[in-house]
């Protein structure tokens, strides 16, 4: 069995050149890939869907998956930001298949809910601090729970990834714009749930 190489620290290797390793024949390389993403793709999976063994599951098909569409990926842009995207929609997917089965319904945050039946935020508050919210774990597992899994993406990509908008923008393949957009509903539907949870039982 060949030997994966992995590169002195000062003299490693880009992702641009193990791809091109992994394309002239070299699967064994791809071992270098994940060993330099897997910990925030396992970061990103648990912040999402809030299991250990579903996050460890998930990253391993995240890489499974990104294996077989490796043919597919444009050196042109960076590796991490193709595997986000990968693993974004894949957790999305997760999710979107944990909301249809789920028996419970929850209630909504506040009285008011929209045509789709999320709650709808309050025309009358600023839109909140999300940074705030996220200093507590958890309350962010708690709201985190209840946000939409279209928002539950775009928040944590922002708040617990640090992705720019850019990054973003490439790793949910949408404009900017849309970006900006999304993370503004994201977070107010964020401090309508995280009010919630902090509002005095009976009240």
């Amino acid at each position: 069995m060949q030997t994966v190489r992995i590169a002195p620290q000062g003299d490693r290797i880009t992702d641009s050149e193990i791809v091109a390793k992994i394309r002239s024949g070299d699967s064994q390389a791809y071992a270098e890939l994940v060993k330099s993403h897997y910990p925030r793709v396992r970061s990103l999976c648990l912040c999402l869907l809030s299991n250990s063994s579903e996050s460890e599951d998930a990253a391993q098909e995240i890489f499974l998956k990104a294996y077989r569409f490796l043919p597919q990926f444009k050196s042109d842009s960076s590796f991490s930001t193709w595997i986000y995207r990968i693993a974004s929609n894949h957790c999305l997917d997760v999710l979107r298949r944990q909301a249809r089965h789920k028996t419970e319904s929850l209630d909504a945050p506040t009285g008011e809910e929209n045509e789709s039946g999320q709650a709808r935020p309050r025309s009358d508050v600023s839109e909140p601090d999300s940074s705030a919210v996220f200093e507590n774990k958890d309350l962010v597992r708690r709201v985190l729970e209840r946000l939409s899994p279209e928002h539950r993406v775009v928040l944590v990509l922002k708040e617990t990834q640090g992705l720019s908008y850019l990054e973003m923008s490439k790793a949910l393949d949408c404009t900017i714009d849309a970006v900006k957009g999304r993370l503004k509903r994201a977070r107010a539907e964020l401090g309508e749930i995280a009010r919630h949870f902090e509002e005095p039982s009976g009240v």
